[in-house]
């Protein structure tokens, strides 16, 4: 499929105009809808400046180069996005606030392939681990004395820094909600189709695939990096269960901060990620993607001293290791190898 890409300056404006313009997806066929989450880095942490600025320079605009048209940013009207409370036509700019993340690559990977029109719903909120947050419903909820050691603890934490102290059931309420918020914003979004999508033409949908992109604040506590497996397979079960898709593909994004030299912590977290495609029942529908491969080597180069060397540092990084430094390319082919990966398990020849 020749997707079809319309230039603009403000997305705004792009979404406003391609509303009345047909659609050049094919609407006879359902809509291939791809679910995105996880924690900071599924939002997406590479700065639109540094993006920017990289897409001009001799040594990376080939790279970014399908990105633009006539010299501004290319929308694509085949592939839509939804990312909490932003939606439109997949273009730059649906990362944090003024960044891009996974999304942009992963959508023009699977857009390219699909004839039909292509709808990513991301849910993603910074600081959230698989152990308490996203915890899926077949993981349970911890022993009481666990649960009520942790209100103690909270509380007493609350009461140093002068805020309300809380109840047991707020400490239940903290297991799943993140899981639950996102099976609720996921189920919102198709039932908001045409709402949220004008473009849409009533031709239905099917929920082709989904991402997960995860693991960062669950190296900071025993029992989660001990039972993250675990809690990983439970939460595909759960996910496949709850969107009455049985044999939907999952692909996973392995932790890659830092390259190759991670922890005792993360690569406990690694290794339980990596272990997951290797379960029976998951063989041929679960594939685990490695982010370490990577790694902005001349980011990491300045990271430690960045203050010391602003200019340069504006040309290769924006944002911190456990962000992958902010790095455009970085995120951008870990997007690409998202959706290459989700492709090879549909079965989509290249």
């Amino acid at each position: 499929m020749r997707p079809r890409l319309v230039a603009v300056g403000v997305l705004g404006l792009a979404v406003s105009l391609l509303s009345a313009l047909p659609l050049r997806a094919d609407t006879s066929g359902k809509v291939k809808v791809f679910i995105l989450a996880g924690q900071s880095n599924m939002e997406g942490k590479a700065k639109m400046s540094l993006l920017e600025y990289q897409a001009g320079q001799p040594e990376t605009r080939a790279f970014f180069k399908h990105l633009k048209k006539d010299g501004t940013w290319a929308v694509r009207d085949d592939a839509w996005i939804n990312f909490l409370n932003r939606r439109g036509n997949l273009t730059v700019g649906f990362g944090s606030p003024k960044c891009i993340g996974p999304e942009l690559e992963f959508g023009n990977a699977v857009a390219d392939h699909f004839q039909e029109q292509v709808l990513i719903i991301k849910t993603a909120w910074g600081g959230k681990s698989l152990g308490r947050d996203f915890r899926p419903p077949s993981s349970g909820l911890p022993s009481n004395e666990k649960l009520k050691q942790i209100l103690r603890q909270t509380n007493e934490r609350n009461k140093k820094r002068k805020r309300p102290q809380i109840t047991l059931d707020d400490v239940k309420d903290m297991y799943g909600k993140y899981y639950r918020l996102m099976t609720e914003e996921i189920s919102t979004t198709l039932a908001e189709l045409k709402t949220r999508f004008p473009q849409y033409k009533g031709q239905g949908y099917e929920i082709a695939g989904f991402v997960w992109f995860q693991g960062w604040n669950d190296m900071f506590d025993s029992d989660f990096r001990a039972n993250y497996g675990k809690h990983m397979a439970n939460f595909i079960h759960n996910v496949r269960k709850d969107l009455n898709a049985p044999d939907l593909p999952f692909v996973i994004g392995q932790m890659g901060q830092n390259g190759p030299d991670a922890g005792d912590n993360m690569q406990t977290i690694k290794d339980a990620q990596a272990s997951t495609e290797t379960i029976g029942e998951f063989k041929g529908n679960v594939k685990v993607v490695r982010t370490d491969v990577f790694w902005d080597r001349k980011a990491a180069v300045l990271v430690k001293n960045w203050r010391d060397h602003i200019d340069e540092w504006n040309e290769v990084g924006s944002d911190y290791g456990y962000h992958y430094l902010g790095s455009a390319i970085t995120f951008s082919k870990i997007g690409r190898a998202f959706g290459q990966a989700m492709l090879e398990l549909m079965g989509v020849k290249k």
